[in-house]
């Protein structure tokens, strides 16, 4: 398998998890705060940046860069709130 194939399966693997993701909450099987759909939303964005950014598609890379930090920001809160909420 050569590296341009490598990085083709590495992005349909984060476009699965995004729309799996997204398939998830609009069913509303998970809620948008929850740290399953914030998970999938980082897994699959680090997934499309390696393959964005592979092939010079920085708008792209850009996009799933800050849909990263927003989903690492929700993941943060929720733990801050949690353990304020136990102390």
């Amino acid at each position: 398998m050569n590296n341009d194939t490598l990085i083709d399966i590495i992005g349909w693997i984060g476009a699965a998890a995004l729309l799996f993701a997204y398939a998830l909450v609009s069913a509303r099987r998970v809620e948008g705060n929850s740290t399953a759909y914030q998970l999938l939303n980082i897994g699959g964005s680090v997934f499309l940046i390696v393959n964005t950014i592979h092939y010079g598609a920085f708008p792209s890379a850009f996009v799933n860069i800050v849909w990263m930090g927003i989903a690492i920001y929700t993941i943060r809160k929720a733990i801050t709130k949690a353990l304020q909420g136990s102390g």
